[in-house]
This record gives C-alpha cells, sequence and structure tokens, in this order.
C-alpha cells in the first residue's frame, strides 16, 4: 500500500482544499492529512474560523482522505513520515522547497494550487458578512 501525507490548517474547505485532497491521494492508496492544532496555530500566528475538532470532522468526511491526524509543530514531519510509513509527502506549490528534507525519507512533491481560491480571502468575506 502506497501512503501519501500532506499537512495544512484546511479551515473553511474549499474547492482548492479538494482538488489538492484529490490529487494527493491520486498519488497513493492512502491518504493522511495532518491538521494544525489551535495551539499549533496560536504559535504560527494564526487563527482558524473552525476549531481543530470542527475541522478534523470535516475532513474525515471527505472521500479521498483515509486519516486525520493532528499538527502540533513544523518538526514532527519527519516522525510522522516514518511512523505512518509513508512513500509520497505532498504539498502545495507555495510551499515549494521548503520540505526537500524530506527527500531522505519519502518522495516529496509539490502540486499547483487552484488558481483565484484562497482560504484567506474566504475568512475576510466570511468577516464581513458577519458585521
Amino acid at each position: 500500500m502506497k501512503r501519501v501525507i500532506t499537512y495544512g490548517t484546511y479551515d473553511l474547505l474549499h474547492t482548492g482544499h479538494i482538488n489538492l485532497l484529490r490529487r494527493a491521494k491520486e498519488l497513493g492508496d492512502y491518504l493522511i492529512v495532518a491538521i494544525s492544532t489551535d495551539e499549533f496555530n496560536a504559535i504560527k500566528g494564526k487563527k482558524a474560523y473552525y476549531s481543530f475538532e470542527q475541522r478534523k470532522a470535516i475532513l474525515e468526511a471527505v472521500r479521498y482522505v483515509d486519516l486525520v491526524i493532528p499538527e502540533n509543530t513544523w518538526e514532527q514531519k519527519i516522525s510522522d513520515v516514518q511512523h505512518y510509513d509513508v512513500d509520497v509527502f505532498v504539498m502545495g506549490d507555495d510551499w515549494e522547497g521548503k520540505f526537500d528534507f524530506l527527500k531522505d525519507y519519502c518522495d516529496v512533491v509539490y502540486l499547483p494550487r487552484t488558481v483565484g481560491i484562497s482560504t484567506t480571502k474566504n475568512q475576510k468575506r466570511f468577516e464581513y458578512e458577519e458585521q
């Protein structure tokens, strides 16, 4: 079985997320998605619209996703790849080169982002509509 892993906050799930998850799943048989915990987002200076538990439940309902795990630190990626016996690490191409250190442990693939879609843009729209 070929295992694939990807990371992100996955807040305000949109077609860009679905496209990335679908393309990641096409690279293997089993897709693991590590999502940033609320505590880790705070360390990164980010605040998700939905809580970790809500984002986890949403992702678990996506047909391409086989397992959702928490991302607690930047440094956990090597141990996750080893623990889950991962063959392919996938991220959006805006992270190109940032995770090449994982090439010692698995294949690293950077996928193009969906043009015109952004969680940040959606968050601003939600904040405006709530006012």
